[in-house]
């Protein structure tokens, strides 16, 4: 697994703990779930947490899953405060992408109601491939026994 992409000199300590940890985990990660993988670090204090996931998700290294109340290490380069993602809701697989027509059209919608847009962001939920794969062989599997 690649290092993550940017690497702002201003982190503390701390914050490149969390994000050095969002980036390995493979899975959204909530404040408490990083609390008790960094406890004996000194990683205690849930307001010291989220500060450190603001600063993160500012910096654009980090997203917040809104739906999950998890966050995840950003997996693109740049982008201009949107992010959308496809969340699995059989293994809990995040996977982030970016649909320059998808932004295009809710900022061309945005602009035509002079709505001021802060942040962009699209949760898709659903099975992903390798799920969606395993339950049609476990289906096949299945319909296989019983024809027996």
């Amino acid at each position: 697994m690649a290092r993550p992409k940017r690497t702002p000199t201003t982190l503390s300590d701390k914050e490149r703990l969390i994000r050095d940890t969002l980036h390995s985990a493979g899975k959204p990660l909530s404040a408490y779930d990083i609390i008790e993988l960094h406890h004996d670090q000194g990683i205690s204090s849930p307001p010291t947490v989220y500060r450190a996931l603001k600063r993160l998700t500012e910096a654009g290294l980090a997203h917040r899953i809104e739906s999950l109340n998890a966050f995840v290490c950003c997996s693109h380069d740049a982008h201009a405060n949107s992010a959308a993602f496809a969340i699995c809701d059989d293994c809990g697989s995040v996977t982030e992408f970016h649909q320059d027509n998808v932004t295009d059209a809710l900022d061309g919608w945005a602009k035509a109601q002079a709505f001021e847009v802060q942040k962009t962001t699209i949760e898709l939920r659903g099975r992903c491939r390798d799920c969606v794969t395993e339950s049609a062989q476990r289906d096949l599997r299945d319909s296989n026994q019983g024809s027996h």
